[in-house]
C-alpha cells in the first residue's frame, strides 16, 4: 500500500515552474514511486542493455508523454545536456521531464550546463514518522513558527522502545511490516547491498574497495553526531580496524559516501554574535537515515536501551533526520551551533523569511531536559546581548514522554512531531 510523502506538494508546485525537475535520494527511499504518481510516461535505465541504447541514443529516451520521468538518470549523464536543450527547443517550458537519481554522475564533466532555469533539484528522504503513520501528529512545527501555543499531550502508549526500533528499522519503504523483525531483516539486507559496485559503469565507486567503504562507514557511524574531524576518522579507523589509513583517502571514501546520499552532514550556523567566543564551522556527522549507521555496527534496539549514551548520539541522527524532512517541506533549512564555550545547539530550523527555532535534542528525563533548557537559555541571553533577532520558539525534542511546555521552552517527543 502506497503512503503519501510529504515531498508530493513541493514536486506539484515545482513542476509548474520549471521545466525538468531533478529528485535525489538514497536507492530505496520511494523517489520512483512517489514520481510515477506525477508522469505521464516512464523510461528506467534498469538494464544494461536500455543504459547502453540511451548512451547511443540520448535523445529516443525523452521522447513520450510529459511530463516523462527518467528513473536514474545519472547513468547517462549526457541526459542532463539533453534535457536542457529539449525544454529550450520545446514550445512548452515547464513540466516536461522529472529525473531520479540514487548518486551523483560518474562524471560532472559530461554535464556541459548547470541547467539553471530550467532544472530543478530537490532532494528525497526515507520516511519521517508521520509519512509512515506513526506519529500521533499533536505537535505541528508550522503552528508553532505561526504563534505560541500552550499545550499538553499524554504519550502513555509509545515509550523508548518504540524509538529504539524506529531508528534501527529506518524509514525506508519496504520495511514497513507488521512483524517488527521482518522490518529489522529488511532493512540490514538492503544495507548489505549498499556498496555492491563491481558491475558499476561509475568509475568513482567501480575502483573503490567495498571492504573500505565499510571502514569508513563504521567510524562515521561511531562519530555519529560530533564534528566531521577527517583526522579524527583516520585515527579512529587505525584503533579499531587495525588499518591505516590517510586522510587523503578518508575525504575521498566520504565524498563517495555523499555522492551515493548516504551522509547528510549539517552545517554549522553563525549568528553574529559580539563575542570574543570563536564558534566552530565544522559540520556534524549525519546520515540520511540513522539505520545505515546502526546496521554498519551491528546495533540491535536491545542494544540501544542497554547503552544510553550511545541511544542519545543516535537519537539526535534519527531526530535530525526526522526534522531535515520537515523543514524541507516548510522551505527551511536545518543547521547546528557549537563554540568555543562549549556552548551547542544540536539543531536551528531557518525559514526562508529570517525566523528561526532553537532545538535540543534529548532522550528525555527530567535531567537531560533541564539541561537543554539551561543550554538554550544560555545561547538566547548570547543573541538578547549581541542585539540579534531572537527564535520564534525553543524546543526540547525527546525520545519519549509527554508533551508539555516549561519555562517557555516547548517540549515535544518524536513521536508527536509533524509538519
Amino acid at each position: 500500500m502506497y503512503l503519501p510523502r510529504l515531498i508530493e506538494p513541493i514536486i506539484k508546485d515545482r513542476l509548474r515552474t520549471t521545466g525538468a525537475l531533478v529528485i535525489a535520494g538514497p536507492k530505496f527511499c520511494g523517489k520512483t514511486t512517489t514520481s510515477a504518481l506525477f508522469a505521464k510516461s516512464v523510461f528506467s535505465l534498469d538494464t544494461k542493455s536500455k543504459i547502453i541504447n540511451a548512451e547511443a541514443d540520448p535523445l529516443s529516451v525523452l521522447v513520450g508523454d510529459t511530463p516523462r520521468l527518467i528513473d536514474e538518470w545519472q547513468y547517462v549523464p549526457d541526459l542532463w545536456n539533453c534535457v536542457r536543450s529539449e525544454i529550450d527547443r520545446r514550445e512548452s517550458k515547464f513540466s516536461q521531464f522529472i529525473l531520479t537519481g540514487s548518486s551523483t554522475p560518474a562524471d560532472m564533466n559530461d554535464i556541459y550546463h548547470c541547467g539553471a532555469g530550467r532544472l530543478y533539484t530537490i532532494k528525497m528522504f526515507p520516511m519521517s514518522l508521520t509519512e509512515s503513520k506513526e506519529s500521533k501528529c499533536l505537535v505541528s512545527l508550522r503552528d508553532l513558527f505561526s504563534g505560541d501555543r500552550s499545550f499538553y499531550h499524554e504519550n502513555k502508549s509509545y515509550s523508548l522502545s518504540d524509538t529504539a526500533f524506529y531508528i534501527c528499522r529506518g524509514g525506508w519503504p519496504l520495511s514497513l511490516n507488521e512483524d517488527r523483525r521482518d522490518s529489522l531483516t529488511i532493512t540490514k539486507q538492503y544495507c548489505e547491498t549498499l556498496f555492491n559496485f563491481e558491475n558499476s559503469k561509475n568509475q568513482k565507486f567501480r575502483n573503490k574497495s567495498n571492504a573500505l567503504f565499510n571502514i569508513v562507514l563504521k567510524s562515521l557511524s561511531r562519530l555519529v553526531s560530533s564534528p566531521l574531524k577527517k583526522t579524527s576518522i583516520a585515527n579512529d579507523i587505525s584503533k579499531y580496524e587495525g588499518r591505516n589509513i590517510d586522510v587523503g583517502t578518508v575525504t575521498e571514501y566520504i565524498n563517495a559516501l555523499r555522492d551515493l546520499y548516504i551522509l547528510n552532514f549539517t552545517e554549522s550556523w553563525n549568528p553574529n554574535l559580539r563575542s570574543s567566543v570563536q564558534t566552530f564551522i565544522a559540520p556534524t556527522i549525519h546520515f540520511v537515515d540513522t539505520s545505515v549507521a546502526i546496521n554498519a555496527l551491528s546495533i540491535s534496539p536491545e542494544d540501544l536501551l542497554n547503552d544510553f549514551s550511545s541511544f542519545g548520539l543516535f537519537f539526535e541522527d534519527f531526530a535530525m533526520k526526522e526534522l531535515n524532512v520537515y523543514s524541507s517541506v516548510l522551505g527551511g533549512k536545518l543547521l547546528h551551533y557549537r563554540d568555543s564555550n562549549g556552548l551547542e545547539c544540536d539543531a536551528v530550523l531557518r525559514l526562508e523569511k529570517g525566523e528561526y527555532a532553537l532545538i535540543e535534542i534529548k532522550l528525555g528525563g527530567e535531567t537531560l531536559i533541564n539541561q537543554g533548557i539551561s543550554n538554550l537559555a544560555r545561547l538566547e541571553k548570547k543573541l538578547i546581548d549581541s542585539e540579534e533577532k531572537l527564535p520564534t520558539f525553543k524546543m526540547i525534542l525527546t525520545a519519549s514522554g509527554d508533551a508539555y511546555k516549561k519555562d517557555g521552552v516547548y517540549i515535544v517527543p518524536i513521536n508527536m512531531l509533524t509538519i
